[in-house]
């Protein structure tokens, strides 16, 4: 069992996202706001960050970049999910230190193909 965090300001996409990690056995903790989130990650440093990029304040793509420079949580590896589907998107995500991006909506068998590919067991 993994600690995943979501960073996502939709309830809806909270839902789903946590909904098919906890069937799958994962413990999940969801925040709302990208600075809260970061937050978040340093205190009880997770096994995984679900990262949106749309939100208020800082987006999904600084808090990305903010995680992956930090020495403290740069090891954490940060998926972008978010409905922003441009080629352009995904590269700029990946070049801010994301490990991966999906495109909402994501299906619970590529959701969790992507996370379980990622997490520090299955290295």
């Amino acid at each position: 069992m993994a600690h995943i965090l979501i960073i996502d300001d939709s309830p809806t996409d909270v839902k789903v996202l946590t909904t098919a990690l906890e069937k799958a056995g994962h413990k999940v903790t969801a925040l709302g706001d990208a600075e809260a989130g970061i937050a978040a990650v340093k205190r009880e440093k997770p096994d995984l960050v679900l990262m949106d990029v749309i939100m208020p304040g800082m987006n999904g793509f600084q808090a990305t970049r903010t995680l992956s420079k930090d020495p403290e949580t740069s090891s954490i590896p940060v998926v972008i999910v978010t409905t922003k589907t441009m080629e352009t998107d995904r590269m700029w995500g990946l070049r801010q230190g994301a490990r991966d991006f999906l495109t909402k909506p994501v299906s619970e068998k590529d959701l969790l193909a992507h996370v379980n590919k990622l997490l520090p067991s299955a290295a």
